[in-house]
């Protein structure tokens, strides 16, 4: 932050204003001056800050608090200090009051979830107690330094602006006339548009040279009236900055440790002229779970932790989802749903912000195609692992009783061995292998049955893993490597593809 925008940055409530809109994380626009504002309630202690901005030579130190009744800051003290190793960032310092003991479980569970959200980041956190066994240090590692893209400052879409923002646009604006007005403040309005929305306002007086200071409220009504009449194209979504599929992919991995897990970024998507993008990561197992459909909320990045049971990812999660269609057993399986909404309007319901209205249909469907699309990764993945399972269960039931088996053949083996050949049949046997003199020899013991029934079992097991691994790659579409035992040449001709358990032939039909 510069040294002279500290104080207003951090001691003045409301004091920013905003030209466009832009994704910001948090929900009130507060921010650190929440913190202040709780600590000057709780303790009356002032807030202590140290920041440097990149490639800067000192470090501004200051210490403040905020006069509520004025809205103003109120410096204790501010000084330069030496910044030899170019150190930049900030480091905010507050005290406040409250009850650890209600509240420990919340602000884990806050931190755990940022760490989800954000693996890029890596902080720690430390509570030191009284009594040194209650003390509590967690440190929640960086696993990526891969960052979203910071978002974008984009121009108000016409369909999201209400009469007071026409109000303030007008009276704030440079452009010198209706035309200009129309294409520099809004998004989505070319000239040729400008124009005809100019056009359509001709009946009240206003043409296209008319200077927008100049234009009467009746004037301004009639235009904010307009711009909701009209339809403009959605906005990009381009200023919009998603943590991504990666990071949250490895977020929850970092955090959760789960045995599977699928994740789903969504198209951009338009409410009220407000461009957002779901993003969705489901996974089945993993540590501090517990069975059932566990719910994560996050908007523009920050959990949500309050008021879960009305919010559409919530309802969404647990009673618009058929989760048996994907093979996860709701009631038995853990399955941990973690949901985030971006936005530059996120449509929050509710005086506390904690939980986004499930009666917004363009959310719910968002949200409902971003977890079907995790269900059906997730559902291919199961039933790999189901073969899988069900593969070693058979072995081990294999294994389990080639021991009596070969007590059992041996043992026939044997007493066929000890007796004089009767009959043409046990005479073809005995003139087509020496398998009764090796045993009368002892060169075939029990043993020797037992090692080559398990030889025969591994080498069965290994074959039907090669077909079933052979044959989903086929199914899914899987690249094939190919091979040449001759030159490929355009003078060469090969038959259709001839597939087997292990590898796929084509034959040279002709050499021209």
């Amino acid at each position: 932050m510069p040294h002279s925008d500290i104080p207003n940055m951090l001691g003045r409530v409301l004091s920013g204003t905003k030209y466009g809109v832009k994704q910001t994380r948090g929900k009130f626009g507060l921010g650190a001056k929440m913190a202040l504002i709780w600590s000057k309630m709780t303790t009356g202690l002032p807030f202590t800050i140290s920041s440097a901005q990149r490639k800067q030579d000192f470090r501004s130190n200051y210490e403040l608090d905020i006069d509520i009744i004025k809205n103003a800051p109120n410096v204790h003290s501010c000084s330069k200090l030496p910044n030899p190793d170019h150190w930049h960032g900030a480091e905010l310092s507050v005290t406040i009051e409250g009850s650890w003991s209600s509240y420990r479980a919340k602000v884990l569970k806050y931190l755990r979830q940022i760490a989800v959200i954000t693996p890029y980041a890596q902080f720690s956190f430390s509570y030191i107690a009284e009594d040194p066994k209650n003390t509590l240090k967690l440190l929640f590692k960086r696993r990526t330094d891969v960052m979203p893209p910071p978002p974008k400052i984009t121009k108000h879409h016409p369909s999201s602006v209400d009469l007071e923002l026409v109000k303030r646009l007008v009276a704030e604006t440079k452009a010198t006339n209706l035309t200009a007005f129309l294409t520099r403040e809004f998004d989505q309005v070319n000239k040729a548009l400008a124009g005809r929305l100019v056009g359509e306002l001709r009946a009240g007086g206003v043409t296209a040279s008319s200077s927008p200071k100049d234009l009467t409220t009746q004037q301004i009504v009639r235009l904010h009236q307009l711009l909701h009449e009209v339809r403009f194209s959605d906005p990009s979504g381009s200023h919009l900055s998603p943590a991504g599929e990666y990071n949250l992919r490895l977020g929850v991995m970092k955090e959760l440790h789960p045995d599977l897990i699928a994740t789903y970024a969504g198209d951009v998507r338009v409410f009220e002229g407000h461009a957002f993008i779901v993003e969705a990561a489901v996974s089945i197992g993993g540590k501090e779970l517990k069975p059932g459909i566990n719910v994560y909320r996050f908007a523009n990045r920050i959990p949500l932790l309050f008021e879960g049971g009305s919010d559409v990812i919530t309802r969404t999660a647990t009673k618009r989802i058929n989760w048996n269609a994907y093979k996860i057993n709701q009631a038995t399986d853990k399955v941990g749903v973690f949901v985030s909404i971006i936005s530059t309007k996120i449509p929050f319901k509710g005086a506390g912000k904690e939980y986004i209205g499930d009666d917004i249909e363009e959310m719910v469907s968002a949200v409902k195609q971003a977890i079907q699309q995790c269900g059906v990764q997730l559902r291919v993945k199961i039933a790999k692992v189901l073969a899988a399972r069900e593969q070693q269960q058979r072995k081990r039931n294999l294994t389990k009783y080639i021991p009596d088996a070969a007590r059992a053949i041996f043992s026939v083996l044997e007493k066929m061995a000890e007796s004089e050949p009767r009959g043409p049949k046990r005479r073809r046997l005995q003139q087509q292998t020496d398998i009764l003199q090796q045993v009368s020899r002892k060169e075939v013991s029990e043993g020797t049955l037992e090692r080559k029934l398990a030889e025969y079992v591994e080498r069965i097991d290994t074959d039907m893993a090669l077909e079933y691994q052979v044959s989903q790659g086929l199914a899914a579409g899987a690249a094939k490597n190919a091979v040449w035992l001759a030159p490929a040449t355009a003078r060469h001709l090969y038959s259709q593809e001839m597939h087997s358990n292990a590898c796929i032939l084509q034959l040279i039909q002709s050499y021209g």
